[in-house]
């Protein structure tokens, strides 16, 4: 069965008379406005072209199963359920937002909305408690995306009495029986995922679309941070980029390096070494280039320049 956006196009079509013999691919891809979410990816996302490419590739499918919808050339409906692999800070979660922006344009999916979770909103602690809460989530999740992060975890085979197999159960069967209403992206490291899949087969049998985030490199993280910076309004002077291009390279190496959000955590403290440095005078006129420029030193005294850690909720 076609999913009812999709039928409400082929109606719209055909006008209830028969199904047109040609389309426009222009026209049907400019009508579906989703150049300007391709392009908001490009824009927000540094780098991971093996990803973007993907997600143009998977577009590209729905907006022809979309067509042949309209043809009457539709027999089933495709099943959309994705995996997404890779370290943290990678941009699992944008790029989740941004494919329900697409399957919801494409007519897939009915609001496009995305809720992120992780066992703690499925799972209970005790008898009676998994089900009601792994319902309300989908409940909530109906007509977008739900999104997992983490999404091993809800398997602990070592725990007899653990529940997390009750809600694999009922998710496995929302994915399978409301596939056409909801889109399940389960998240998390790549080594852990597929030995999740290897336990869990019923997953990966309603997985279509496996897709791999790598790591940053150095200079797509330095990339990322100045393009942080901007949005910001601020800047860093010469030497503070030279500053942060060692920075990255010492910080990549330490353990609980999270790529864009390590990057993120980063600027959020060398602000702080910022603002206490131009409040440590308070005799003087501030310029907006005082105010947007990041000096050598607001980088400088992070722990990583001595050896020690900079680790996530460690002091400035």
């Amino acid at each position: 069965m076609a999913h009812p956006n999709l039928q409400a196009v082929a109606r719209e079509a055909g006008g209830g008379s028969a199904a047109p013999s040609s389309v426009d691919l222009r026209q049907e891809f400019e009508a579906v406005e989703i150049a300007p979410i391709l392009a908001q990816l490009d824009q927000e996302l540094i780098g991971l072209l093996p990803v973007k490419n993907r997600i143009r590739e998977i577009a590209s499918l729905l907006l022809v199963e979309r067509i042949r919808q309209k043809m009457s050339l539709a027999t089933t409906y495709p099943t959309l359920h994705m995996s997404f692999t890779g370290n943290p800070g990678t941009g699992k979660t944008t790029v989740a937002m941004r494919m329900a922006g697409i399957l919801h344009r494409l007519g897939f999916v009915r609001r496009g909305h995305v809720i992120s979770v992780t066992r703690d909103d499925l799972v209970g602690q005790y008898i009676g408690h998994t089900a009601p809460k792994t319902k309300e989530i989908l409940k909530k999740a109906m007509g977008g995306v739900l999104f997992i992060d983490e999404a091993y975890y809800l398997y602990r085979p070592e725990n007899e009495r653990d529940y997390g197999q009750e809600a694999i159960e009922i998710l496995l069967q929302v994915m399978e029986a409301q596939r056409e209403d909801l889109v399940v992206v389960l998240a998390g490291y790549r080594d852990r995922m597929e030995r999740f899949f290897q336990s869990n087969p019923g997953f990966r049998s309603r997985i279509a679309h496996h897709i791999d985030f790598p790591d940053y490199s150095e200079a797509e993280l330095l990339a990322i941070a100045e393009l942080m910076l901007v949005e910001q309004k601020y800047r860093f002077s010469v030497e503070a980029r030279e500053a942060f291009t060692r920075y990255i390279g010492l910080r990549k190496s330490q353990p609980l390096f999270s790529n864009a959000r390590s990057i993120r955590n980063a600027l959020d403290r060398i602000r702080l070494r910022q603002a206490n440095r131009l409040v440590s005078n308070l005799d003087r006129v501030l310029s907006s280039d005082d105010l947007m420029a990041i000096e050598a030193n607001d980088v400088l005294a992070s722990r990583v320049f001595s050896g020690g850690s900079d680790k996530e909720g460690a002091a400035p």
